[in-house]
């Protein structure tokens, strides 16, 4: 791929050949957030910029707070997969992705850097702004594609981002004891706790019956929005967080 112009100003250029056309002439409305997962930056960015990959994002933040930028944000890049939020599920025609160097899970999930940080709300408050992203469509890989994804983790810091205006959130309700809902049960409380997901969201059937996918989002769920105990067990903390976090949605008030 030839050289661009950044549209990020604080970007350097460092073309990736994985992309292509956005679907339907979509712009982009949704920023989805990765960690890397690899154990260094370097391999990583070479992966992404490599054409036998097939893989790529629009934006790489280094550990130091760099940004480089990986295809246009006109483009569409390949960093969602197979994926589905709020019945979309070309999630990468209508997204920017954003790779954040970090080794992840594999890695013993270390610590996002203070500076790396920065530089997230940076680029999301700069690409925000621009395609009038609401906050509630910053979300994280994990969110579009439950069991298949899991970052970029439960060390993510979404409460800081949501501090400057980025993402939804509300602060988790305590873990305490009490009744629980988990794998194999079914009735009328689990097709309202699958109904609540699904309307926050979540790619999920309510059926009544909490099988193996309502077990992985609601772990979905738990890494992003009560990172405490991510188990896949709606207990009551969980299921009054969601409750509030989709009173708070500004499309229900």
């Amino acid at each position: 791929m030839t050289a661009f112009s950044a549209d990020f100003s604080g970007a350097t250029v460092c073309p990736s050949p994985n992309h292509g056309e956005r679907a339907g002439g979509r712009q982009p409305d949704m920023i989805i957030l990765h960690y890397t997962g690899m154990p260094t930056a370097g391999q990583a960015l070479a992966w992404l910029c490599n054409g036998e990959s097939q893989v790529s994002s629009h934006y790489f933040i280094h550990e130091d707070g760099r940004i480089d930028q990986l295809v246009p944000e006109a483009r569409r890049a390949w960093h969602a997969g197979k994926s589905e939020w709020a019945g979309e599920t070309d999630i990468n025609s209508c997204s920017i992705g954003i790779e954040i160097a970090n080794p992840g899970h594999p890695g013993g999930l270390p610590p996002f850097p203070d500076a790396q940080i920065q530089a997230v709300i940076e680029l999301c408050l700069d690409c925000g702004t621009r395609w009038k992203i609401a906050p509630e469509r910053v979300l994280g890989h994990s969110d579009v594609a439950p069991i298949r994804k899991v970052d970029p983790g439960e060390n993510f810091p979404w409460e800081k981002l949501h501090l400057d205006r980025i993402g939804h959130w509300i602060a988790p309700t305590q873990i305490t004891g009490g009744r629980f809902f988990q794998y194999g049960e079914s009735g009328q409380p689990i097709e309202a706790l699958q109904s609540m997901l699904s309307l926050y969201g979540y790619a999920i059937e309510v059926s009544g019956t909490f099988c193996e996918r309502t077990k992985g989002v609601v772990e979905a769920f738990q890494r992003h929005f009560r990172p405490q105990l991510v188990d896949g067990i709606a207990d009551f903390s969980t299921i009054d967080t969601l409750h509030r976090l989709l009173k708070a949605l500004p499309k229900f008030n």
